[in-house]
């Protein structure tokens, strides 16, 4: 992820804490904040201690960020978001964790809405020629 794509300094977790709202599942819970503007939104994340050594605490990180990789043209701009990694994430793999962070995140409202497409059995001849 690039710098501005990043909270970093621990006003910005304090004020993401205290003004935005919270969303939480059993692995996760997801912090978010409306920004001026429409920004492309930025990521902070914490992992405590408690959850392993710093491998694991590295290899967390890592998948939540390729989550948001691979969601980005899902995810609303304009936000700030913190990701806060509980115990049971420690054991998952990278398709499990991308699977829980998703399903918080559709509770935080956090990922767009996908337009219906148009019925493609609608547009097919009947076969019927008269």
């Amino acid at each position: 992820m690039k710098k501005e794509q990043r909270v970093k300094k621990n006003r910005e977790f304090q004020e993401i804490f205290n003004k935005g709202e919270s969303f939480a599942n059993r692995q996760f819970v997801i912090y978010k904040l409306q920004t001026q503007g429409e920004d492309p939104y930025r990521l902070g994340l914490s992992v405590s201690k408690k959850i392993g050594n710093a491998v694991v605490r590295n290899r967390i990180k890592r998948y939540i960020r390729q989550s948001f990789l691979e969601l980005k043209d899902e995810i609303k701009p304009g936000y700030d978001y913190v990701i806060i990694a509980r115990k049971p994430a420690a054991d998952f793999t990278f398709f499990e964790t991308k699977s829980s962070l998703t399903h918080v995140m559709k509770r935080a409202d956090v990922l767009k809405r996908k337009k219906k497409g148009h019925n493609a059995k609608s547009e097919r001849p009947s076969g019927k020629e008269t």
